[in-house]
């Protein structure tokens, strides 16, 4: 495959779906011993958004508006 003139590449179908590069999932250009490797993102883990905010003093109001993104 070529890359574009603007350096845009297409994944092929198959690996997109095998790895679930979905839309606005970020990936990231890895060089590891002079190759470069296409590695998804390391993104937060849904538990470890949460782990811990039993303990936590919080309102209520507060906490809802945060996870509503507001």
């Amino acid at each position: 495959m070529k890359i574009s003139e603007r350096g845009q590449v297409t994944v092929p179908k198959s690996i997109r779906g095998k790895y679930g590069l979905n839309t606005n999932v970020q990936v990231e250009f890895v060089e590891i011993n002079g190759e470069i490797h296409l590695c998804k993102k390391n993104a937060i883990h849904p538990i470890d958004k949460v782990t811990g905010i039993l303990n936590a003093p919080s309102d209520t109001d507060i906490y809802i508006e945060e996870i509503r993104g507001r």
